[in-house]
């Protein structure tokens, strides 16, 4: 398979499958949300279980014209909603859960539930978003932006995990995965940078397959090849990192704003973890990233 290389041709591969993913929608009561369904639906990648207030319908009658692809069930409470999504999913009646306007603690109580909930007992509840970037000629991972505050050195091995068989759907068969710091040196300031040396030697004794890990590195020396020339800085990941692993959720969400806002980046996220990808969008993504999400997590199903 030849490397998806961004968020266009991730929709043609998903179109070349021939398959549509089932996915339970839960609250889909506004317009970004509607959008990125309407979308699928459209390139025929996905149908739906629109799980909330069935005046949805008539709000949006555009959905209307794929009712083959697409089935409402009334559910007023939203709380209630988001636990009949989790059964379906838990009932093998959808591959994907996905969160429309309904409070993101809300669902994830449901997501959670021990008893009844979608994470398996000992799995790591994280956050893997890519980006597509106008500058960089690839797309680009990086985790964690949104879940963990301070990963533990175990926490971090697992996004690691999630972020090298997500690069493998998407056609990476070697992925270069970047720990990233604001130096190039490991301090015992930044205890961080200890689990970077850790995961390092893992990684050379081939714990994690055929994959090159190397770290601490700033975002600009893992992207840009000149600036670690400049710096005098010899690594394996040569300014062609695939995946960015940031030190904790300040750093990585304040990336994720930023590039998104200053560089006109397309962006995509899924939680990892559940037993399905859970697509939990931002009240602010667009729904073309909502859309791009969804599409991601139709490849990782």
């Amino acid at each position: 398979m030849e490397a998806i290389r961004t968020f266009d041709q991730l929709t043609v591969h998903l179109q070349s499958l021939a398959t549509r993913k089932r996915v339970a929608v839960v609250c889909a009561n506004d317009e970004h949300t509607v959008y990125a369904v309407l979308r699928a639906l459209k390139e025929g990648i996905a149908e739906f279980l629109m799980i909330g207030d069935e005046a949805v319908l008539e709000q949006f009658p555009e959905l209307k014209q794929y009712a083959g692809h697409l089935e409402m069930v009334h559910v007023a409470d939203a709380d209630e909603a988001a636990r009949e999504a989790v059964r379906m999913v838990r009932e093998g009646r959808a591959d994907i859960l996905m969160k429309g306007i309904i409070n993101t603690d809300n669902l994830l109580r449901a997501i959670l539930d021990k008893e009844q909930g979608l994470l398996p007992k000992g799995k790591v509840l994280t956050h893997l978003a890519v980006m597509q970037i106008p500058s960089y000629d690839k797309l680009l991972f990086f985790s964690d932006a949104a879940v963990i505050p301070r990963p533990t050195l175990q926490q971090r091995i697992e996004m690691i995990w999630y972020a090298i068989r997500t690069c493998r759907r998407f056609g990476i068969e070697r992925p270069r995965i970047s720990l990233i710091h604001c130096t190039e040196k490991v301090s015992a300031k930044f205890p961080h940078s200890l689990d970077y040396v850790n995961i390092v030697e893992l990684a050379e004794a081939g714990e994690f397959g055929d994959v090159i890990i190397d770290g601490p590195l700033d975002v600009k020396t893992s992207c840009e090849k000149s600036s670690g020339n400049i710096k005098g800085i010899a690594s394996p990941i040569d300014g062609e990192a695939d995946v960015l692993i940031f030190p904790n959720i300040e750093s990585g969400n304040a990336f994720y704003k930023a590039v998104s806002l200053f560089a006109h980046a397309d962006m995509a996220g899924v939680l990892q973890g559940p037993i399905c990808p859970v697509v939990l969008p931002s009240r602010s993504d667009s729904g073309l990233s909502k859309y791009y999400s969804l599409a991601m997590a139709c490849l990782t199903s």
